[in-house]
């Protein structure tokens, strides 16, 4: 989905006086298959638009989400599963 197609919306943490707070609406968030009914320390990721990825920790939807290419979540996961 290009990114001038997607629903962006106020986020409900701004002020009256705005701020600088935005919330994507629309995705579909799929969450780790490792994360149990109780939480977890477990993130959900969401297509955005062609090669970027919505990151979000599964226990707090309504917080900050992370934009980041395919390839800079890869390289993500890599860095942190390196046993070096």
């Amino acid at each position: 989905m290009p990114l001038e197609n997607l629903n962006w919306r106020r986020s409900t943490h701004n002020g009256p006086n705005g701020g600088n707070c935005v919330e994507l609406a629309g995705l579909s968030w799929h969450k780790s298959s490792r994360s149990t009914s109780s939480g977890g320390n477990c993130v959900e990721l969401a297509d955005v638009a062609g090669a970027l990825v919505a990151v979000r920790d599964s226990k707090d939807p309504d917080g900050p989400v992370l934009l980041l290419t395919r390839a800079a979540l890869r390289t993500a996961v890599q860095s942190a599963t390196d046993t070096h």
